[in-house]
């Protein structure tokens, strides 16, 4: 299926474009336009994206790849980014990780049958001073314990479902 977008997120994409002197740089905000619109960036986006700025399909790709904020697959409505570099890890990051898969019924790379919840750990949130730091869709939480998962849970109406049919994310 084509992927183009709505009028109103081209309208932002013609905007954008005056931003900048050359279409390339734009690159990186355009991809988050499209992410903005289907919660990740498909392959057939990528094409699009590659036709707007007059690029390749595989330098986009590389782009997409590289970079931990782009979703290459449909994510849960909270997505949960736990660190898991050396400095979290020391300040329990794993256990963390453990406590929040079991609640959640999830395994990390899984999203929850129901869509709420994806889990992912990363190797850095570049959040050091918040360890061990939680990254849930934009906001970045720190330093997070089980009791202030646990409530941050609560507050979005718990974690539902028993997430037995959890998919790879």
């Amino acid at each position: 299926m084509a992927f183009e977008f709505t009028p109103e997120r081209r309208e932002r994409f013609e905007k954008l474009l005056t931003r900048y002197p050359h279409k390339m740089p734009a690159l990186l905000p355009t991809l988050h336009l499209v992410q903005e619109q289907l919660g990740y960036v498909s392959p057939e986006a990528i094409e699009y994206v590659a036709g707007l700025l007059d690029v390749s399909a595989a330098h986009v790709d590389s782009v997409v790849s590289f970079y931990t904020m782009y979703n290459r697959a449909p994510r849960g409505k909270y997505f949960l980014q736990v660190c898991t570099n050396i400095s979290c890890s020391l300040c329990g990051s794993r256990d963390l990780v453990e406590h929040i898969k079991s609640t959640l019924h999830l395994d990390i790379g899984e999203t929850s049958a129901d869509g709420r919840f994806s889990l992912i750990g990363v190797e850095c949130l570049a959040a050091c001073e918040l360890a061990p730091a939680v990254q849930i869709n934009d906001d970045y939480h720190g330093p997070m314990t089980k009791p202030d998962f646990d409530r941050w849970l609560a507050g979005v109406g718990g974690a539902g479902g028993d997430g037995a049919a959890a998919s790879k994310a």
